[in-house]
């Protein structure tokens, strides 16, 4: 499980740096008050703390592509501070230490397995562990005094991680569930649409069907011709059709009446580059096709699905880069059609989009070019500014030929 926390990049690296800066103070003092001991080396459960398991239950609650996994970290940092404590309470010893460094690294490791741990058993489980390794660091003094209000401070300390832990985690549950919704939902609204125009199809068969039925008595030769469209027509719906069996469907739908791809693009942004209110930034949109994405054959699920990703794309970018440059691109092969949309940073920055942040369009554009055998990304540009990219396989090709080809690699109608 990952940290899905609603910062920005650069809130984030704030929070490491500022954490990093807490443990590095943290052990300073430790440091300070073990230098200023009669004797800081003379009764090992002294120093253990600040120069062992100190540094050692820090480094188990720091996360990097190193890292061994948290649980095995967590287990380790256990062991290991009980065994001190229990040395401290068997063979007590005058000048033992705490260790603030080691209790610090210990709530944060019960934070990060309660948020973080996937099986509620496990996290329950380590999460007590630890809580029981934090409590037992104030025996190590020997004193009630420390016991007491050490045991105080260290129960409100995990009482505030426990409470966070729980807090992000049932956040990420409710993210979870959301994504999951909203795949599903992209899978209903696929298979309505690809319902409508099979249709559509089906609808125009049956007229060229009764058509041929009509003139052959009279002019037999023009019979053929019908009947050829006819069997282009089938053979389109049986490529819907076995797209329409991997993905729901419900009855409570409107109809969708295909039209012109590249006229409804040319209309969507025309309206996107149109001001959404007086006094909005003004934004601009330009749409350009090639010559081999303008006579591709495209099914209507592709069609209706490009047209998906670029309306998703230039709501996002009204949304979060008002007033920026918008370019939509079509390209496409002999088996690929690619729709690339990118924006320029915005001119000023917008601490809080209409409607909010942490939508999921980009989601479930994701499980409808997914479903489609199509490739997704989206992701920023070096300049600042967002791009997001999708491939569908075209009719002539089989599910899983070809290949996606990111921006700035070798395509066929690049060649100058």
């Amino acid at each position: 499980m990952d940290w899905h926390l609603p910062f920005t990049p650069a809130v984030k690296r704030l929070i490491t740096v500022c954490g990093l800066l807490a443990f590095a103070l943290t052990w300073l003092a430790d440091i300070v008050l073990l230098a200023r001991s009669p004797d800081p080396f003379h009764t090992a459960t002294n120093w253990l703390p600040i120069l062992v398991t100190g540094p050692v239950a820090t480094l188990a609650a720091l996360e990097t592509r190193f890292s061994p996994p948290l649980l095995r970290r967590i287990w380790v940092v256990v062991v290991m501070s009980l065994a001190l404590s229990c040395v401290s309470i068997a063979a007590p010893q005058h000048g033992s230490s705490w260790g603030a460094l080691e209790s610090a690294g210990l709530v944060v490791l019960v934070l990060r397995t309660t948020a973080q741990t996937p099986r509620t058993a496990t996290a329950a489980a380590s999460a007590a562990a630890l809580s029981f390794a934090v409590l037992t660091l104030p025996v190590r003094r020997g004193s009630w005094s420390a016991i007491v209000g050490g045991g105080y401070v260290l129960t409100v300390a995990l009482a505030v991680a426990i409470t966070l832990g729980c807090a992000m985690r049932a956040q990420e549950a409710r993210r979870r569930r959301a994504i999951t919704d909203v795949r599903q939902a992209e899978r209903l609204a696929l298979a309505r649409d690809l319902h409508d125009l099979i249709a559509h199809h089906m609808t125009g068969i049956i007229v060229q069907a009764h058509a041929a039925t009509a003139v052959y008595p009279t002019a037999p030769d023009k019979v053929e011709p019908i009947l050829r469209n006819i069997a282009q027509a089938g053979t389109e719906t049986l490529e819907s059709m076995r797209r329409l069996v991997r993905v729901l469907r419900e009855d409570n739908h409107t109809a969708l009446r295909p039209g012109d791809l590249l006229s409804e693009l040319s209309e969507l942004t025309a309206s996107h580059s149109a001001p959404a209110a007086a006094g909005a930034s003004p934004c601009a949109a330009r749409l350009e096709a090639t010559a081999a994405a303008r006579t591709a054959h495209l099914s209507p699920e592709v069609e209706i699905s490009v047209y998906r990703v670029v309306q998703e794309a230039l709501t996002n970018i009204r949304r979060h880069a008002p007033g920026a440059q918008a370019g939509v691109r079509l390209d496409a092969d002999d088996t690929w059609l690619w729709v690339r949309v990118t924006n320029t940073a915005a001119p000023k920055r917008t601490p809080s989009p209409a409607g909010g942040h942490g939508g999921f369009g980009l989601i479930g554009l994701r499980e409808r070019i997914e479903a489609l055998d199509g490739t997704f990304r989206s992701g920023p540009l070096p300049d600042g500014g967002w791009e997001v990219e999708a491939a569908l396989p075209l009719p002539t090709s089989a599910p899983g030929q070809g290949a996606f080809h990111p921006p700035g690699t070798h395509r066929p109608s690049d060649r100058g």
